[in-house]
């Protein structure tokens, strides 16, 4: 069983940066690809980023591309986002999952509780 602990988010002003983090307590976290998804007030989760269990391989949402970066650390069992030149419609609460490498939530079996990200203009 897969259990998915975010932190790193908070309120930030827009143009800031933030750097979002996601532990993972499973044994066999190398194997699991992990994304990223977010969900705004009155919106649907939507997805962020993904990342493969090798992290060599990278997927981005057009709307993050070139402002938002994955990584992962295996020995860490941890997987990052890295939030740059921020704007008011990223707001949102962030998600971590794990599963297959894929751009819908479907792909993905275990989820995280969330950190709430907030961008002020």
């Amino acid at each position: 069983q897969v259990q998915l602990v975010e932190s790193g988010g908070g309120l930030v002003q827009a143009g800031g940066s933030l750097r979002l983090s996601c532990a993972a307590s499973v044994r066999t976290f190398s194997t699991y690809a992990m994304a990223w998804f977010r969900q705004a007030p009155g919106k649907e989760r939507e997805f962020v980023a993904t990342i493969d269990w090798t992290g060599s391989n990278t997927i981005y949402a057009d709307s993050v591309k070139g402002r938002f970066t994955i990584s992962r650390d295996n020995a860490k069992k941890t997987v990052y986002l890295q939030l740059n030149s921020l704007k008011p419609e990223d707001t949102g609460v962030y998600v971590c999952a794990a599963g297959s490498f894929g751009l819908t939530q479907y792909e993905y079996g275990a989820w995280g509780q969330g950190t709430q990200v907030t961008v002020s203009s």
